[in-house]
């Protein structure tokens, strides 16, 4: 199926399963131990059901917003995933081509290929380099020395992988990413708030901070300078049994006060999700399993064909909440309920998708 035949993002999932081997798919789709922090995420953003107002006059919605100065056209960027060559042959290239097509920020990973010097020349967009700490500080050093040279916009630092999580269905397949391998993490189960401010002054760049789960952490955050705070629990591959982040969002967005932009990931699959997340106080989210998805699926036009799609999502749930611009979604908006799935899981958004049907 061609691209631009695919009407929803289901069938896009159902494409990326047919071409994807099931290493490749597990390590994508997949979460740590028994997968309750992953099967959390949907569940919480399927506990906010909407309060929608009528007769309002929605005939033109503006969609788009602005992270760290940047213009966004829809409150959605391209998150962070190593070993993207796994999942197609152009690896990050075909996610900062598709980035600039569409219209919005992608996050480099630094244990993906190609290099982030071809990375960052394959597409004028601005981009954000996420660091995993692999060396010691002299290391760090360098390869900041080339992120700045590279034009990268941001350094967002990834601190919630101390240990690489358990994530039984890689472990079953006896395969690991290439970004996994013969990776040692002494230097990340090393990291304090200490090198974060070593990290943050060598680079003098704006600084996200990726991995901010509780209220603390984000109140610690903002007094060590950073320019935002990237609510994530590692998409449910790291620490098992956790909250989601929809969940942690308000109280962190309290803690934050306004002090600095908020970033959300985690089970978002639908403009709907995008908007409860902006509704509870993040800036703009990002996408990781729907972007690999989108990437297997069709490569570069799979994932701007994932992000048209969401784009229609979010203009459809606007118009008929009664709201033509961003600013004007609030926490009153959104009413708790019990999620309507019944059980919850990782593919619950799409009523296609039976639990465990194409696992």
């Amino acid at each position: 199926m061609a691209p631009l035949e695919f009407v929803t993002n289901q069938e896009i999932i159902m494409a990326a399963r047919r071409n994807l081997p099931d290493n490749v798919w597990h390590y994508l789709s997949g979460g740590a131990e028994s997968e309750a922090t992953m099967r959390r995420n949907r569940y919480g953003l399927d506990s906010f059901a909407f309060r929608p107002q009528v007769l309002a006059d929605v005939a033109e919605i503006n969609h788009s917003t602005n992270f760290l100065g940047q213009r966004l056209r829809i409150p959605v960027m391209l998150a962070p995933i190593g070993s993207l060559q796994s999942i197609t042959a152009e690896g990050g290239i075909a996610v900062a081509k598709a980035a600039e097509e569409f219209g919005t920020v992608n996050f480099v990973s630094s244990v993906t290929q190609p290099s982030l010097e071809e990375i960052a020349e394959a597409s004028r967009n601005p981009k954000i380099f996420q660091l995993y700490v692999q060396g010691d500080f002299k290391w760090v050093e360098n390869l900041l020395t080339r992120v700045k040279h590279a034009g990268y916009s941001a350094l967002c630092l990834t601190v919630d992988t101390a240990h690489y999580g358990r994530r039984e269905r890689q472990m079953m397949d006896r395969w690991l990413p290439p970004s996994r391998r013969g990776v040692g993490y002494e230097y990340r189960a090393g990291l304090t708030w200490e090198t974060l401010d070593a990290i943050k002054e060598a680079a003098r760049l704006p600084f996200i901070l990726k991995g901010v789960a509780t209220a603390e952490d984000a109140a610690l955050a903002v007094e060590h300078g950073v320019s935002s705070i990237y609510v994530s629990n590692h998409g449910g591959r790291q620490l098992d049994h956790g909250r989601a982040t929809i969940d942690m969002l308000p109280e962190i967005v309290d803690a934050v006060g306004g002090r600095a932009e908020i970033l959300l990931d985690g089970g978002i699959v639908r403009g709907s999700d995008v908007l409860k997340a902006v509704a509870l106080g993040a800036r703009a989210v990002t996408i990781g399993k729907l972007q690999g998805w989108g990437l297997a699926a069709s490569g570069q036009a799979g994932l701007v064909r994932v992000l048209e799609i969401l784009e229609n999502e979010i203009v459809t749930t606007m118009a008929l909440l009664g709201i033509t611009r961003l600013d004007q979604l609030t926490q009153a908006h959104l009413y708790r309920v019990e999620p309507s799935s019944n059980p919850v899981h990782e593919m619950s958004a799409f009523p296609y998708m039976p639990g465990g049907q194409l696992l």
